[in-house]
């Protein structure tokens, strides 16, 4: 079973509120299943962003599901807190030098072309919301899971202290992301092989 597959099982076994289907049809649409997660760090290549999207929701679910979560928050959170990142990342070519024959060789790489600058976690949080109504908690969760990589958090804004002080699933998809991105994922990048 490919990601897209494994994917598109967990979204339909768990996630069925009013607009569920719209979303789905409207991720099949857009670059969402081809996409990368990054330019050059982890799950830099195709398919990268449900690569990543199914590994958190993974995580999530195998390390912090405690009775009275509920599965469809779990499947909502993993899967799309990276939604921002479909439609935003195009590929492009530069010159680089073979170190074997000293010829300039034309490579593909990824790159940020973001047509709607809304941020990270908010604008995830935005576009599901397009579909969906998300519970508090789980617009909570989305919109601060970089945690303290996220552009406010490191300008010294409590939000998000407050947000993982009252939102327990925040704290939980914080952790999942981190996990999955710097250990599951950890030599997924076509462009970084470490």
């Amino acid at each position: 079973m490919n990601y897209q597959e494994r994917f598109e099982e967990i979204y339909t076994a768990h996630i069925t509120r009013e607009g569920s289907k719209e979303l789905l049809d409207w991720l099949r649409k857009t670059d969402f299943f081809t996409a990368p997660a990054s330019t050059k760090y982890h799950c830099a290549c195709e398919g990268g962003l449900v690569q990543h999207s199914v590994n958190v929701y993974e995580v999530l679910r195998e390390k912090h599901f405690e009775e009275g979560d509920s599965e469809e928050s779990f499947a909502i959170c993993g899967l799309l807190h990276d939604l921002c990142k479909a439609q935003f990342y195009k590929v492009s070519t530069r010159n680089v030098k073979n170190e074997a024959t000293g010829q300039w060789e034309k490579q593909p790489f990824y790159m940020v072309e973001d047509s709607f600058p809304y941020g990270h976690g908010e604008k995830s949080v935005f576009l599901i919301e397009r579909f969906l109504r998300l519970k508090t908690s789980e617009a909570m969760a989305i919109r601060w899971h970089m945690g303290g990589f996220d552009e406010t958090a490191k300008a010294g804004g409590f939000s998000i202290s407050v947000a993982f002080e009252k939102y327990p699933i925040a704290v939980k998809l914080h952790l999942a992301d981190l996990e999955a991105t710097y250990l599951r994922e950890k030599n997924t990048s076509a462009v970084n092989r470490k």
